[in-house]
C-alpha cells in the first residue's frame, strides 16, 4: 500500500456526548478530516463507516448513507462495516484498498458509536452480540469474564502479577492526562488501582475501558493526489505501509490458548511482511487495551515485547513514552474510552498526529507507528503500519 497516503484526520473527544445524535458526531469528525485534507469533495470516491451497535442502541442501521448524504457525498458508495470492536480498523482498511486498487483517488473512513445514553444492562447485552452466543452463551461469560480467564492463564504460565498489570493502568491513565481527547486520564497509585471495585476477579474497575461516545475520521488519497496537495497542507503526509485484516475463532471454546489471540499474530506477521519492516522498527503503537491484561497479551502477540514479558516491561517503564517501545501514548482505551466503531480510526488519528510530530504526548523521533484493533473474542483483527514522510 505504498501509494496510499493520509491527507486529513478528524476526531471528536471520546466521552459523554449527551443528546448528540450519532450521525452528528460522525459528520463533525468527517468534516474536520475533509477540511484538513484540502481536497475537493468531488474527489472522494467512497465512504466506509465503522460501527457496531447503532441498530440496538440508536435504531439506525443505514448510518453510512445518512452520514454520506449530510456530507454532500452524493452518488458514491457509502458502506457501513462491522467487525465488533474492530469495526473502525476494518473501515480504514477498506478505504485504503479502494485507493490502492485505483478505484478511487480518495476515500474517507469514519468510525462512530454512542453508548452512554443506554443503561448498563442494555449496553452489556448489545456488546455481548460480539460473542458467538449460540456456543458461548451457556457459559454465562461476558467480556470481563473472558479477559479475567485470560489474566489467570497468563499469570499461571508466566507469573504475571497484579502490580505488573496495574503498571499498564497507571501508565495509560497518566498518558491520558496529556491527551485532550481522552476522558479518563488520572494520576493513580498502585494501591488505588488494586483496591478499586471488583468487576470479575481478577478484573477490577480501573482494569476496564469506560463506556463512551465519539467519532473519528481519516481521508486517504493516491500518490498523484498526495503530490498535488502536499504544498497546500499545513502538516506532513503520512504513508500507509500496510493495513491488514485477519480472523480468528469466533467463540471462546475454539480458542487454543487464551494467553494469545491467533488473529493478532497473523495480522502482525502479514503487516510486517507487507510493510517491509519488523517489530524493532516500530516506534509506537496504539493497541487494543479494552482491559489492562489485553495490552500485555497484545504487545506480545504483535512481537513488540518477548512472549511472557509484557507485564515485566510495563512495570519497568519500558513501554512508556521514552521507553523502548511507546505503547498507547494517547492513553489507549483505558483513558480515551471505547466508542466501539470509532476506536480503530481513533487509533489511526493518534498515530498520524505522532508521525506529524504534533501530538500532545509526543514520542521523540517517531518515524513508524502501528495500530492494532481487535474484535470480539478474537474473531477479527486489523493491524496497520504507518510512516511519516519526513522519514523517507
Amino acid at each position: 500500500m505504498n501509494d496510499v497516503f493520509i491527507a486529513g484526520i478528524g476526531s471528536t473527544s471520546f466521552g459523554r456526548h449527551a443528546g448528540t445524535p450519532i450521525e452528528h458526531l460522525a459528520v463533525s469528525a468527517a468534516l474536520e478530516a475533509l477540511l484538513e485534507s484540502t481536497i475537493e469533495r468531488e474527489l472522494i470516491g467512497a465512504l466506509y463507516l465503522g460501527n457496531f451497535i447503532s441498530g440496538p442502541l440508536n435504531g439506525k442501521e443505514v448510518l453510512a448513507g445518512i452520514v454520506g448524504h449530510r456530507l454532500g457525498l452524493s452518488s458514491i458508495a457509502c458502506t457501513k462495516v462491522e467487525g465488533a470492536c474492530a469495526s473502525g480498523g476494518i473501515a480504514f482498511r477498506h478505504a485504503c484498498m479502494m485507493v490502492a486498487s485505483g478505484q478511487a483517488e480518495a476515500a474517507i473512513a469514519v468510525g462512530v458509536e454512542t453508548m452512554t445514553h443506554a443503561s448498563t444492562k442494555v449496553t452489556t447485552a448489545a456488546l455481548n452480540c460480539a460473542m458467538d452466543n449460540e456456543n458461548d452463551g451457556p457459559s454465562g461469560l461476558t467480556f470481563p469474564g473472558l479477559f479475567g480467564l485470560a489474566w489467570r492463564m497468563h499469570a499461571q504460565r508466566y507469573g504475571t502479577t497484579r502490580d505488573q498489570v496495574s503498571a499498564v493502568v497507571r501508565k495509560n491513565k497518566s498518558n491520558g492526562l496529556k491527551n485532550p481527547l481522552a476522558q479518563m486520564g488520572a494520576d493513580l497509585s498502585m494501591e488505588e488501582i488494586s483496591s478499586s471495585i471488583a468487576i470479575c476477579d481478577p478484573i477490577q474497575l480501573f482494569d476496564c475501558c469506560p463506556t463512551s461516545d465519539g467519532a473519528a475520521a481519516v481521508v486517504v488519497v493516491s500518490k498523484a493526489v498526495a503530490s498535488r496537495i502536499a504544498k497546500h497542507l499545513k502538516h506532513p503526509l503520512v504513508q500507509v505501509l500496510a493495513s491488514v485484516q485477519t480472523s480468528g475463532p469466533p467463540n471462546i471454546g475454539a480458542q487454543m490458548d487464551l494467553t494469545s489471540f491467533s488473529a493478532n499474530v497473523s495480522a502482525a506477521t502479514k503487516a510486517y511482511a507487507l510493510a517491509g519492516v519488523g517489530p524493532k522498527d516500530i516506534d509506537l503503537v496504539e493497541l487494543h487495551d479494552c482491559f489492562s491484561i489485553a495490552e500485555i497479551i497484545d504487545c506480545e502477540d504483535l512481537g513488540l515485547v518477548p512472549r511472557g514479558e509484557g507485564g515485566h516491561w510495563a512495570l519497568e517503564g519500558r513501554t512508556a513514552v521514552g521507553g523502548e517501545i511507546a505503547i498507547n501514548p494517547s492513553g489507549g482505551l483505558l483513558s480515551k474510552g471505547h466508542p466501539v466503531g470509532a476506536t480503530g480510526i481513533g487509533q489511526v488519528y493518534e498515530v498520524t498526529k505522532q508521525l506529524r510530530h504534533d501530538h500532545a504526548n509526543q514520542v521523540r523521533h517517531a518515524r513508524i507507528g502501528m495500530t492494532h484493533n481487535l474484535g470480539g473474542a478474537g474473531v477479527a483483527c486489523t493491524v496497520s503500519i504507518l510512516k511519516g514522510l519526513e522519514a523517507c
